[in-house]
């Protein structure tokens, strides 16, 4: 019984211990799916700013968009589905990845 009590006394003190938790999901979208644009108003938006898709997928509730840019360079994108408005635009670099495999492939490593 004590356990349990000092238990449920942690649990309550938790908000107070981290309060900044709730901040951490400011890149959720939590909107109803009612009011969700569709996907296709998502791809004319790429299109509008010259992103080729690849794929248009829901993650965190937010449509995120995987495709290259006008340029080619691979991006990712995060729209909210209400009112599609762009809250992250990530270019993909590739170039870390190829050092990691080069590291991992070195002559004489055998």
């Amino acid at each position: 019984m004590k356990k349990t009590l000092t238990m449920l006394t942690f649990l309550a003190a938790v908000p107070a211990v981290f309060p900044a938790a709730p901040a951490l999901a400011d890149d959720d979208c939590f909107v109803p799916m009612a009011d969700w644009q569709p996907r296709d108003a998502v791809a004319r938006l790429a299109g509008e700013n010259g992103w080729t898709v690849r794929r248009i997928k829901i993650d965190d509730g937010c449509y995120e968009i995987d495709g290259t840019d006008a340029a080619g360079r691979e991006i990712e994108v995060t729209v909210r589905p209400a009112t599609l408005e762009v809250i992250e635009f990530e270019y993909e670099d590739d170039d870390d990845d190829d050092d990691r495999r080069r590291d991992r492939e070195r002559p004489g490593d055998d």
